[in-house]
């Protein structure tokens, strides 16, 4: 077998969690740097005693210095790119054959390192992670056109962690033209903005767990906390609740979710611009009380050093809703941090329970949408925890 001439070397034993599955080589890892790889350049990895364990992408300025493509010896190259791509959308057309709308990649879940597309109809919302991923965006789009002809490709590389790989944020239009389109989900309609909506433009990792409130809301008084575009709130208003509050800090959200409602003809849903641990503490003094809570904040760290913080700004939510959550209600909380575990987070949820006089019993523990697949050995991946619980 014949060798890249740009090749980087683990240390000694450092193979092992490379053999088992995970995808990521950090700079602490590497013993020997051969044939001067520039940043996003494709290298061969290679084990202290020289065994090939793949090929990736190289970033001597990040502390992921290399991300594997391919655990086999091949040539990255735009065949390479169109059959990882044609696997991903065969994967989501398994999943979701009558809808238009889903993840078409999930990086490293897919095999597609620090590359997300959404495909939202007729529009592909694109955002890159990685720099040698960054530097073949128009390669990717070039396949993309080929595979789906969307109206519009969109990137929406506004993200902070793009600066791990020393990348600029960005966001335009890549191919054809932006605008707004209206997905399906779940039986109701969304309308989004691919350029301008938050993120991507909808959080599609909750797809399948929105439906999970809908055996809850009959006749309940719902409040749905981080409401965004209104997605939990609408599909328990859709279910008969009695009545649905949505609240969320950004004007923007409340216009759009209130846009929403009216686009589904649902009348017995409102929503309030407000900081949601602020209204969480006004609700309760206020005497205000609810059959069904949701919450669904935003990823509180996208870090280690902020795990601290976060486990905070969890336990002052879960120590709000125990107030507020009348007996036998039920609690739908998630977490969208992987550095928040699942035992961390669930001890978090059971303890502010125990502390605020209430038990609970744990109904369902789900994860994102089968669209957003789990490699095992990279907890990275499994970043979406969601509990379903019983507050008595």
């Amino acid at each position: 077998m014949s060798h890249l001439d740009k090749q980087i070397i683990l240390k000694n034993k450092e193979e092992g969690r490379i053999l088992s599955g995970h995808p990521w080589v950090f700079s602490n890892e590497i013993r020997e740097t051969k044939g001067s790889p520039l940043i996003g350049d494709i290298v061969e990895l290679l084990s202290a005693g020289g065994k090939t364990l793949g090929v990736g992408f190289y970033n001597p300025h990040s502390l992921i210095s290399v991300r594997l493509l391919s655990t086999a010896f091949e040539e990255i190259d735009a065949d390479f790119f169109r059959k990882r791509l044609q696997q991903a959308l065969g994967l989501r057309r398994k999943l979701y054959p009558s809808s238009n709308t889903f993840r078409l990649v999930f990086s490293e879940s897919d095999f597609l390192p620090g590359l997300i597309v959404d495909k939202f109809n007729e529009f592909l919302s694109i955002q890159t992670f990685s720099f040698g991923m960054d530097a073949r965006l128009q390669s990717i789009c070039d396949i993309l056109e080929s595979l789906l002809q969307p109206k519009g490709i969109i990137e929406r590389n506004e993200s902070p962690l793009r600066e791990l790989e020393k990348l600029p944020q960005r966001k335009g239009i890549l191919r054809g033209e932006a605008g707004c389109t209206t997905i399906e989900d779940g039986g109701l309609r969304f309308s989004i903005d691919v350029l301008e909506g938050q993120k991507t433009a909808f959080f599609l990792d909750q797809r399948e767990n929105r439906l999970a409130i809908r055996r809850f809301a009959p006749n309940s008084e719902v409040l749905d906390c981080f409401c965004n575009d209104g997605g939990f709130a609408l599909h328990a208003a859709h279910a008969g609740a009695k009545s649905v509050l949505g609240i969320d800090v950004s004007a923007d959200a409340v216009k759009r979710a209130t846009a929403n409602a009216t686009l589904n003809q649902l009348t017995h849903v409102t929503f309030e611009q407000e900081d949601v641990f602020d209204s969480l503490k006004r609700l309760h003094a206020e005497g205000k009380t609810f059959d069904v809570v949701v919450l669904d904040p935003p990823s509180f760290t996208k870090s280690k050093k902020n795990v601290q913080s976060a486990k905070q700004g969890y336990r002052e939510l879960h120590a709000g809703v125990y107030r507020i959550i009348r007996e036998g209600g039920i609690l739908l909380t998630a977490s969208c941090s992987h550095h928040i575990e699942s035992g961390v987070f669930l001890d978090i949820v059971d303890s502010m329970a125990t502390k605020a006089g209430r038990r609970i019993q744990l109904l369902d523990w789900r994860g994102a949408a089968p669209d957003h697949p789990v490699l095992p050995a990279m907890p990275e991946t499994r970043y979406l925890k969601f509990a379903v619980v019983r507050v008595l």
